[in-house]
């Protein structure tokens, strides 16, 4: 090393890391045993720089010259655990661009050596693989023809986190921080595919969204979380969407990472959580050591954990002005938190909004409760299977007695659903499961639904009856859907009826699908939405004392069944467009997607987008599907007339316009 880099990398360290300081260095029975990591302590002044407020550091790792295109596409499409800083030529030991006269091979504190994927020992110096005549051997030395990889590493957030007021607990505990091997599986590229690795630092939740700020602005230090909340295993039966899911990762749309068990981590330390405390994860550069071992090179290097490789660029946030995000618990039982921008936020704000117009004067503006379509939407971003359930039975004198109400809401929900790739099942009435299934097929051969889905029916067969239904084999750890939707769907009152606006009780026309709505709330995973406009639809129970207060006959019409989130609208099927349109801002917000793909793939394909913007409720679709209503003999909710209007207000102008305004929020003004 040189006497002015070892100079001012010897001060450094001097100036910036105690002398009490203990590091963890990986033992070789992990390695060559795979079991869980078991760690030798040693003092500081035999590490590199593990805390070095002000600097970038950087995981190493060191590849024959022949893997490195590979391992680059690796990184690329896998930006979060492995953000590269910079690649070396074959044989370069500088990094110019990172710190000048640093030397590759001694400016690491310890190295792990592997070989056919296995590790094999740790040393102090490369030295010996770079100079013949310390290898024995008149070959050329193996450096020589070898790609150093320089990372970005996740200690230069730390700091960061401490000024932003959020406590660091691993620090404050004397121990390295947690990184776990995840069910998650990388972008491959070329031999490289491997797990994704994660570190877990407990955050207060009052400091979710500071945490979060801290580190979002930081992408060359992993960025922001790619998880927040409970890690449990995977479900099984998760679905896959389109083929650009299939390529992001496995369970793309399962919300939990396949960690078991926080007190066992696979590197680092186990970290103990505090009353209050959240356990958040990030994308870690240890994926490149499980990058590593599953591609078994004949020879690499990487930096033992802990032992980061310190440069001269100053550890500063980038430039870019787009606010933090976000963030939105989206689940209680497991937890589980989500992201969004702010930008997306707001126009999701703006939908709920709009959708509170009322011009049937029915006084929903009452019942409003702000993010609750937002937490509906993140939600359903987060389901891999929907079942979504409508029909309202109020013209109980006619046949069908259904109105217009509620289906064409949840066409337009199921079709941005299936675009999304997620599993959609339509749940109906026994009553009215012919006219349903004649429905959707008219809708997919007139292009207003996206492909077919299935119709199921429930019926109460016994005191298990909704479990089953809603689990496999009724197993509460293998649910069939992991959210329900009711739009416009007949809710179940406090004394055992159903009752439309007018106070009618229309219990006998009604399929007791509220018990499904109730059986949710003690599965794990499964989360309900409720949307209405009067308060006596399934879901509206959440708000149900706002219902009996202030809406006519709301002591009696009142529904007892709450949802999740209670999203309320001046006409029901306005709700589901805006569930649509805000499913579509989501998946366009690259905050939210980064958060999804956990921090891993490439952005969405054109095609992809395209196919989302054409599953969008559009006035033409709509007015099609109220048409197919009314040739059906479906009835206007409020009126009972057999003409093209919903809740007695004619779909020129007031639903098109609707429609025109909800796209020009989420599109723009040349929608």
């Amino acid at each position: 090393m040189a006497r002015s880099r070892m100079s001012d990398w010897t001060s450094r360290i001097i100036n910036r890391v105690s002398s009490k300081v203990w590091l963890p260095l990986p033992s070789a029975r992990f390695f060559l045993s795979s079991n869980k990591t078991a760690f030798n302590l040693i003092p500081a002044d035999r590490m590199s720089c593990w805390k070095s407020p002000g600097y970038q550091q950087a995981n190493v790792v060191v590849l024959p010259s022949r893997l490195a295109d590979d391992f680059e596409g690796f990184c690329l499409r896998n930006p979060a655990p492995l953000p590269l800083l910079y690649r070396s030529q074959s044989g370069e030991t500088t990094c110019e661009p990172l710190a000048k006269n640093a030397d590759i091979r001694t400016d690491v504190s310890r190295f792990c050596i592997y070989e056919d994927g296995r590790l094999v020992k740790t040393v102090s110096s490369l030295l010996c693989f770079s100079d013949p005549s310390r290898t024995g051997s008149e070959q050329r030395p193996p450096l020589a023809d070898m790609v150093t990889f320089y990372l970005g590493c996740s200690f230069g957030f730390e700091g960061k986190l401490a000024e932003a007021g959020v406590p660091v607990r691993n620090v404050e505990q004397g121990r390295n921080v947690s990184m776990y091997r995840t069910a998650v599986s990388c972008v491959p590229s070329g031999v490289f595919c491997c797990p994704l690795v994660v570190t877990m630092r407990p955050v207060p939740a009052g400091l979710l969204e500071a945490a979060v700020a801290a580190t979002h602005r930081n992408p060359l230090a992993h960025g922001a979380p790619v998880h927040i909340g409970d890690p449990g295993a995977e479900r099984s039966g998760s679905g896959l969407g389109t083929a650009w899911l299939l390529l992001i990762t496995v369970g793309l749309c399962a919300a939990l990472l396949g960690i078991p068990d926080l007190s066992e981590p696979d590197y680092g330390d186990p970290v103990e959580l505090q009353p209050g405390d959240v356990p958040v994860f990030w994308a870690c550069g240890v994926t490149s050591i499980e990058a590593v071992l599953s591609s078994k090179p004949p020879l690499a290097f990487s930096h033992a954990p802990g032992c980061m490789f310190l440069t001269d660029v100053p550890d500063s946030a980038s430039t870019d002005p787009e606010p933090a995000p976000l963030c939105f618990q989206v689940t209680h039982n497991p937890l589980l938190y989500s992201l969004v921008s702010t930008a997306t936020a707001a126009k999701i704000r703006q939908l709920e909004r709009i959708i509170g117009d009322d011009p049937g004067q029915r006084g929903i503006a009452a019942l409003f409760v702000q993010d609750e379509l937002l937490r509906c939407c993140l939600a359903l971003s987060h389901a891999s299977s929907v079942a979504i359930a409508t029909g309202f039975p109020t013209h109980h004198l006619h046949s069908p007695p259904d109105e217009t109400d509620g289906p064409p809401g949840a066409i337009a929900i199921a079709t941005m659903l299936l675009s999304l790739g997620k599993q959609v099942t339509l749940l109906t009435d026994s009553r009215a499961v012919e006219m349903n299934r004649a429905l959707v097929d008219e809708a997919v051969r007139t292009g207003v639904l996206k492909a077919a889905i299935p119709l199921v029916t429930f019926q109460d067969r016994g005191p298990d009856s909704a479990v089953r239904f809603l689990c496999h084999h009724g197993d509460p750890s293998r649910p069939r859907f992991d959210h329900l939707v009711a739009i416009e769907r007949s809710g179940r009152a406090q004394d055992g009826n159903y009752y439309n606006m007018r106070g009618v009780n229309v219990k006998h026309l009604v399929d007791p699908i509220d018990d499904l709505f109730v059986a949710a709330q003690n599965i794990p995973g499964v989360t309900t939405t409720g949307i209405g406009d009067g308060g006596n639809e399934l879901g509206m129970g959440k708000l149900k004392e706002k219902v009996k207060a202030l809406m006519p006959k709301g002591d009696l019409v009142a529904c007892d069944v709450a949802a999740d989130s209670a999203v309320t609208a001046g006409v029901s099927n306005w709700g589901g467009y805006a569930v649509a349109c805000g499913l579509y801002l989501l998946h366009t917000c690259p905050a939210h997607q980064r958060y999804l793909r956990r921090g891993l793939g490439l952005q969405p394909l054109a095609s992809d987008l395209q196919d989302w913007k054409k599953n969008l409720p559009s006035v033409q679709k709509e007015e099609l599907f109220l048409g197919t209503l009314v040739r059906f003999g479906i009835r206007s909710g409020k009126t009972g007339n057999l003409a093209m209007e919903v809740d007695g207000l004619t779909f020129h102008p007031t639903h098109s316009e609707m429609i025109s305004r909800l796209l020009e929020v989420t599109l723009g003004s040349t929608c």
